[in-house]
């Protein structure tokens, strides 16, 4: 088992020690659930009246916390209590999935497809014409790469993940279970006699920067033409969708169960917030935030926050649910 002292973690977190204590760290859990051997965090002053009853013996706590920690116990005052944790749980993160063999025997590999040295590939995988691997690629179980794809250096991919033909992923990258890249666009059209749809064919392809990660069940939809493109940095929760020709700047952020339609346009800094939803051929600004539960209709200006259905400045937004229930309180 992996333990630590507290002077081990200050040395590496480089904060301000208050107090002490004698026991070794197991390993960080939340302030009401941790035991005797554990750190936990108080991020804002609303979680010190948890810190009594807690049997944590140690916290990472922020500038402005003013209680003292007790006996044998102690608090790290650190100045991002958000960032010094994911530290503390670096130190504490469990080793990978080990792969026995490089290239497992069952994986199904085309012998055109170019391997980088150092990468892995796990049981049924299947790697089409002329895909290419830089190093130290991981693709674990049953992830299907087809033809003429490109992924960049330490990308790692989870089992179940489908990346089409003609995608260029980039380098440090992590998709996680069941991603997928580069599927059709969803484009259909009246036929001439109105009795059925015609399918719009998407010739396109899907570009990925470096450090981009994608979790579970995102779906990413390759161009009509040119390209679906997603910046470096760019962070993507689960159950999010990215459709046809939308572009993405560099360090956006999409939470779950959001998603863009076609020929969206995010800026560098975007925040996506949860079950918001981004009309086609939007422009998002840099820097601007679009609030949970939002339905952005047009253009938002750079470094705006909006909200609401349909999403306007936040401020505002605010002022008139607050006006409501004033008016129906009074009825």
């Amino acid at each position: 088992m992996t333990s630590y002292s507290i002077s081990e973690i200050n040395n590496i977190l480089k904060g301000e020690l208050i107090g002490d204590t004698d026991q070794t760290i197991i390993g960080p859990e939340e302030i009401q659930k941790a035991n005797a051997n554990q750190i936990t965090f108080i991020g804002s002053k609303k979680y010190t009246k948890y810190w009594e009853d807690s049997k944590a013996c140690a916290a990472l706590v922020s500038k402005d916390v003013e209680i003292l920690p007790g006996d044998n116990r102690v608090f790290i005052k650190v100045k991002n209590v958000d960032l010094a944790m994911a530290k503390v749980l670096e130190l504490f993160t469990l080793m990978p999935p080990v792969f026995e063999t490089e290239i497992h025997p069952t994986a199904v590999i085309h012998k055109t497809a170019k391997i980088g040295k150092g990468s892995k590939i796990g049981a049924n995988c299947y790697l089409g014409k002329d895909v290419e691997l830089g190093k130290n690629v991981v693709l674990y179980p049953n992830v299907c790469v087809f033809d003429e794809t490109c992924i960049g250096d330490n990308t790692i991919v989870w089992s179940g993940t489908v990346i089409r033909e003609r995608c260029i992923i980039g380098s440090n990258c992590i998709f996680h279970t069941n991603v997928s890249i580069g599927a059709d666009g969803f484009g259909y059209r009246p036929s001439e006699d109105g009795q059925q749809l015609v399918k719009i064919p998407h010739i396109g392809n899907v570009i990925i920067g470096n450090s981009v990660e994608i979790g579970a069940n995102s779906c990413v939809d390759r161009a009509k033409f040119s390209s679906t493109i997603i910046g470096d940095g760019c962070k993507i929760d689960n159950l999010v969708q990215i459709a046809h020709n939308s572009v993405m700047g560099r360090s956006c952020i999409m939470a779950g169960h959001s998603g863009l339609a076609g020929s969206v346009t995010l800026e560098d800094g975007v925040i996506i917030g949860g079950s918001a939803s981004i009309k086609d051929h939007t422009t998002i600004h840099s820097g601007a935030t679009i609030c949970a539960g939002s339905g952005v209709i047009g253009d938002v200006e750079a470094g705006k926050t909006v909200l609401g259905y349909p999403a306007q400045d936040a401020r505002d937004m605010l002022k008139q649910w607050a006006t409501v229930r004033r008016i129906v309180k009074n009825k």
